[in-house]
């Protein structure tokens, strides 16, 4: 796994940050449909996502590079605290610009569906954003997919993370069928 990879090596290298975050922010809109919803599998299935999610963008964060030659990441160097005020080379922006806009992604929808969106609503529109998020987290390695065609070789794919999403996703297709939940079912 990415995890044990960043602890052996105690690098991130050719590991992306990107999917870690949106997988996190994932988890966490589901959990908030479940807490909405009152459904206590969509919650812990969601709070152990999302806290095993953290746990990789922190470990993450911690061994992505500062400066060449130098030791741990922004979050090692400062005693585990993430500033955005700190030294931080080129290659660390873009890390820290998508903790950002995921920051502000999580405020503007925190502000939209507690503020906005009538009460009544609020459970339709967090279903169908959570379905539309994660069809789109879905959709995204597919992108690959070109490329598995172009060069008639599945290296680039992962057989193991394959079947379990599509375990993964089964399983969720199942439960929203017997609960009757298009939102889950998707």
């Amino acid at each position: 796994s990415d995890l044990r990879q960043m602890l052996a090596t105690k690098s991130v290298e050719n590991i992306q940050f990107l999917p870690f975050l949106t997988t996190d922010a994932n988890n966490l809109s589901w959990l908030g449909y479940g807490c909405l919803k009152g459904d206590g599998t969509v919650i812990t299935v969601n709070a152990i996502g999302a806290s095993l999610q953290t746990l990789y963008s922190v470990v993450y964060l911690y061994y992505s590079p500062a400066k060449v030659g130098q030791g741990p990441g922004v979050m090692g160097r400062m005693g585990g605290t993430l500033t955005l005020t700190s030294p931080c080379c080129p290659s660390q922006r873009p890390v820290l610009l998508q903790v950002l806009l995921l920051l502000a992604v999580v405020v503007t929808g925190y502000g939209y569906f507690t503020i906005l969106v009538d009460a009544g609503m609020r459970l339709t529109h967090l279903g169908l954003f959570c379905s539309i998020f994660t069809i789109t987290m879905y959709l995204s390695p597919l992108a690959d997919l070109a490329k598995v065609v172009r060069s008639k070789s599945t290296r680039c794919l992962s057989f193991p993370l394959t079947v379990t999403t599509l375990v993964a996703a089964s399983s969720w297709t199942l439960y929203g069928l017997q609960l009757h939940d298009p939102y889950i079912t998707v």
